[in-house]
Formats: structure tokens, sequence, C-alpha cells
């Protein structure tokens, strides 16, 4: 995860940079806890649908898990699905969590939080709840596969305003989605919402499946450009908004360049000294997945390799072996191939999303085909350019109204 809207503060009021702590990285764990979700989604990595799934993890399992989470002290823990809140001990389990890890959130499409829910969520006391959001009306619920899902997420924003609950609109760029992403950052605006996220399509579950649908790199260069600025008036004092983006770490690398454009080289050198310290993409380092069966992954999208199960081993036993995939993706500088293993940015983008490159080549160390950044702005010759739009041949909703 990028975190734009606090790099973007080191211009106003830079900060000394953080160094690693020795040691292994504690991870953000974020936990799958049901395949079960109402809605049926364009991207869905995990291919979830509203029915029960077989060999998800027990009560009992579920707890021992989460103790062990809270001993091996994970930072942060995100309860995702399918839609978490189909689980049947959800609360069970978040109750708990909250007296085990120092920063908890909650994944949800928003159709499920009204009345009691919405009380329920807030007496458990998320530190924030990110609700999607692919777009207005009804391309949301045609990018989300329900009519009427953009009106009950809606609600659900609003049922945790007014319950005082920090909140985030959580948005996939796709090229059937990307017009709406100005009306996205008005709709935070008029609701008072504290976090925009803004994620690529990773090809992984139906967004694998879709992955024709991916953003092209000139209008995901005009989605980051939007966010700039939107991120610079609130890091200057204007509207307050955290923006922060995933699943394609060239944002850092497009940032830092936009940086080199806009303020003195002493600043630039400042600020990519902290994106160095970040790293990019932390798969298998400063992010890890449990999946509903109980199995252990790199990250959320790498359903096709498991470090082992919860079920038989405690996580914490399993994070801290000797796995072979987990070591080559701790490894810095990775062992990196094609265009990102030539780049100049990579201590700054990690190599961005690896599964991404699996999914295309069956190697995980080639180039990442979401990388939009020039040859000249990553400083390679050679390795073939990027911004070259191809005509669109996916099905793409509303086609009269494009925006970029």
């Amino acid at each position: 995860m990028f975190r734009l809207t606090e790099y973007m503060h080191q211009l106003v009021k830079p900060t000394p940079v953080r160094k690693r702590r020795p040691g292994p990285v504690k991870p953000v764990v974020i936990w799958n806890l049901t395949r079960r979700c109402n809605l049926k989604c364009r991207h869905c990595y995990t291919v979830s649908a509203d029915v029960a799934f077989p060999g998800e993890l027990s009560h009992e399992q579920a707890m021992v898990t989460l103790e062990d989470l809270g001993q091996f002290r994970v930072p942060a823990l995100i309860l995702s699905g399918g839609e978490p809140l189909d689980r049947f001990d959800f609360f069970d389990i978040a109750k708990r969590a909250r007296d085990l890890v120092p920063m908890l959130a909650l994944s949800t499409n928003g159709t499920r939080i009204y009345d009691e829910t919405a009380d329920m969520i807030a007496d458990v006391g998320f530190n924030y709840v990110g609700i999607s959001l692919d777009g207005i009306g009804a391309t949301n619920d045609w990018f989300r596969g329900v009519e009427g899902a953009f009106a009950d997420a809606l609600r659900g924003v609003r049922e945790c305003k007014k319950r005082g609950i920090k909140v985030g609109l959580r948005f996939c760029l796709t090229e059937g989605t990307q017009h709406h992403l100005p009306d996205l950052l008005q709709l935070c605006d008029d609701e008072g919402v504290d976090k925009f996220y803004l994620s690529h399509l990773v090809y992984a579950g139906r967004g694998d499946k879709n992955r024709g649908e991916d953003a092209e790199h000139l209008r995901t260069r005009t989605g980051l450009d939007l966010l700039l600025a939107r991120a610079w008036e609130s890091a200057s004092g204007g509207r307050s908004l955290d923006i922060v983006t995933g699943n394609n770490d060239a944002d850092a690398g497009y940032f830092l360049n936009w940086v080199r454009t806009n303020f003195d080289a002493e600043i630039a050198a400042h600020v990519r000294e902290h994106l160095a310290a970040w790293g990019g993409n932390s798969s298998g380092l400063g992010v890890a997945n449990i999946d509903n069966l109980g199995r252990v992954h790199p990250d959320t999208y790498w359903s096709d390799y498991t470090v082992g199960n919860v079920k038989t081993q405690s996580f914490s036993e399993l994070w801290t072996s000797e796995d072979q995939m987990l070591s080559m993706l701790r490894t810095r500088p990775r062992p990196l191939k094609g265009r990102c293993g030539a780049c100049q940015l990579k201590d700054v983008c990690g190599g961005n999303t690896r599964i991404r490159a699996l999914q295309l080549t069956g190697d995980p160390w080639a180039e990442d085909p979401a990388c939009y950044l020039t040859n000249q702005e990553i400083g390679v010759e050679g390795a073939g350019e990027r911004l070259q739009v191809t005509p669109f041949r996916g099905k793409r909703h509303d086609p009269a109204h494009q925006f970029f």
C-alpha cells in the first residue's frame, strides 16, 4: 500500500527517515474470514458467491489463530472476505481481535451496515472501516453484479459516519470504471469520508478472468494526476482526505517524478529516502494473508502459493519458517528480470506486484505488465516503452461517458 498523503506531507513538514528495526518484520495480516458474499464483483480475487463454502475454519480454529496473532504481536489485522459480515461468528472474532491487536480494520462491501449491525460495528471499536464502491450508481451495480449495491453501500457509509466511525471508500481502477474517479473523490468530500483507497486491478480470481478490462497506462497516469492534485490540496491545508493506493507500487515512482518536476533537488532527495526506506511492494514481508480455509499466503492474491495452514501449524511458526518463496520475496533487491530488473527505481517500488508477472508469464520475477512509467522515468533503455494505448476489446459499461 502506497500512502500518498503521508508522503505528500513530507513536502510541507519534512521529518527524519524512519529506520527499519532489526529482525523480521511483523506483517499486517489480511484475513479472509469467509468466501461467502452477497455480491458478484468482476474483480473478486476470491471468486466469492452467496453460498456456504466447505472447509472454512471452525469457531474454535479461528479463535486459536486469533490468539496466536495477538501473541505474535502483528501490528494490524484487516478482517475481510468474501463479505466478512456474512461469517457466523464475525462479531465474536472482531471483539476479541480488538483486545489483541493495535490496529483493527474491516474491509466490507458495506451493504450489510445498517440498524443493529451498524451499532455492533461501532461497539467493536474498529480503527477503520473500508467500503468498496466501483463507480456511481449503475456503473457500480454493473461492476459488482447486483442491482441496488451502490445505494446499499452508500447507506453503509452514512451509517458509519453517523456513529463516528472512521470510514473510507475503496475503488478499483479499470477501463469500465475509470471515468467515475472524479465523482468518487467528490463523493468523499460530500459525505465527509476520511480516506480514499485506489486499487489497481490484480490478475487473480475473477480479476484474472477479466484482466482485459485493466486500465490503459495513459488513463492510469491521468488518474494518478488527479489523486496527486487532490493529495497536494489536502497536505497544503485544503480539504482533508487521506489518499492511499494499492497493488501497483509504480505509483511511488510516479509520485517521485512528480516531486522532481515541481520541487528542488534537495526535497526530491529527501522524499526518495523516505520511499526507499518504505521499500515498495511488501508481499511476504510486511503483508500476509490467511484465507477462508486457513491457508497462509504471501498476500491476498497469491492463492496458488501456500506457506502452510493454520489448522495444523500456527501462523507465527509458518511466517518465521524457512519457506523458499517468502525468503525470495524478502530479498532486497529481488531477483527481478526484464524491465523491472533494469529499473533505477526498484528500491522505491520493490519490483511492484509479482503476481501479475506470474499470471502472464509463469515467472514471478518477470517484469510487471502494469508498470505505466516510461523508459526515461525509470532510467532504462531498449526494454520496451509502456505508453502505447491499444484498442479496448473487453466489455465497457457506459462507453459514452469517458472522463479520461
